[in-house]
């Protein structure tokens, strides 16, 4: 197992108490712990991958099918399985309890920046399940779902995931490893706990490749200490995740929480009605939606709309320059609700000023 690095304010396990199965965390969930703004926290998370009832319930089985040494499984993984129930109608993810920021306000956003994401398994997992991906009726053709297992080499001191190219075969296929969480949520105003799966405008599930370390998702705030939860932890995925899952492998995860009042807030963002990520390099508007012509829409409303908060662009000139020199990508096609998000170069911006 990997050494993990923690210098952080706060830690949160992943042990059953720690998480939730299949649900989002509501607005009548206690939070596992409080925290200043701009504190540093870090987090364990579990992945689905390994213990569902599809692939027997059993982790430690499971993963010995592969060579996995035990202690190379975490006990996590194995408390979850044995301690947690997970209903039918519920989702597959682990998700932590939320973490509440002291003083954050509805009208608030909170940015979560994740500082860190770091493996707790040397391996992963990729599913195709029946009536799910993008190919639901073609893929899988086997009668019971697919899971593929992928390790992790080193090639050239870089991380990669190995899959065969033939099952069982010598031949395989590498690629370098991108870590980071798929869920990033804040908690819904809703005593209802939502399903794991579709994402929405209190983020959750959205499958975003680019919030890998360094990376920040403005979110804004819905219940009072906005909740933040994380999960749904991968080491790699391709923009689309079109099989319904991607490299999915357990993460420690640093994250540090800031908040952004409301009043500046909209003089950054506009009326921010969705997730908004961010990199060193660009701004990253969302859009969401079953129909993915429709979110791919969003998206781009999304992207006018913080345009012409932040630097004053004319509507029609937002068009235009988004037209020109933004590439808008499918975020994932596999969540029930599917993401698009576009690459605002901020350096274009840099004569405009602030």
């Amino acid at each position: 197992m990997p050494e993990l690095r923690q210098q952080t304010d706060l830690h949160l396990g992943s042990t059953p108490d720690d998480v939730l199965w299949g649900r989002l965390p509501s607005r009548v969930d206690p939070a596992a712990m409080t925290v200043r703004p701009g504190s540093v926290v870090s987090v364990d998370t579990v992945s689905h991958e390994g213990i569902l009832a599809d692939q027997g319930s059993d982790p430690v089985a499971f993963f010995a099918r592969h060579g996995v040494a035990r202690h190379d499984v975490l006990d996590d993984a194995v408390d979850i399985t044995r301690t947690l129930r997970r209903g039918a109608d519920d989702g597959p993810h682990v998700v932590s309890r939320p973490i509440a920021v002291d003083g954050t306000e509805p009208g608030d956003v909170v940015s979560v920046t994740i500082l860190a994401a770091e493996p707790r398994v040397p391996y992963g997992v990729i599913s195709n399940r029946h009536g799910r991906g993008a190919l639901p009726g073609e893929l899988p053709r086997a009668e019971a779902s697919v899971s593929v297992f992928a390790d992790v080499v080193t090639r050239d001191g870089v991380q990669h995931g190995r899959l065969p190219v033939v099952e069982g075969g010598p031949r395989v296929v590498t690629f370098p490893l991108r870590p980071f969480p798929g869920i990033v949520g804040v908690t819904p105003d809703t005593d209802e706990r939502l399903h794991s799966v579709p994402p929405g405008a209190h983020g959750g599930n959205l499958d975003i490749s680019l919030l890998t370390a360094g990376s920040t998702l403005h979110l804004p705030v819905f219940v009072p200490g906005a909740g933040v939860y994380v999960g749904d932890p991968h080491f790699a995925q391709g923009d689309g995740e079109v099989a319904l899952t991607a490299m999915e492998a357990s993460l420690r995860l640093t994250l540090r929480l800031d908040v952004v009042p409301r009043s500046e807030a909209l003089r950054r963002f506009g009326a921010l009605v969705g997730p908004l990520a961010e990199t060193a390099e660009y701004l990253v508007p969302t859009g969401l939606d079953p129909d993915l012509d429709e979110a791919v829409r969003r998206c781009v409303r999304a992207a006018i709309t913080l345009l012409r908060a932040r630097w004053g662009v004319d509507e029609h000139l937002a068009y235009a320059y988004l037209s020109a020199a933004t590439d808008f990508r499918i975020s994932q096609v596999v969540d029930l609700v599917c993401g698009s998000h576009a690459t605002i170069r901020k350096a274009d911006f840099a004569a405009v000023g602030p």
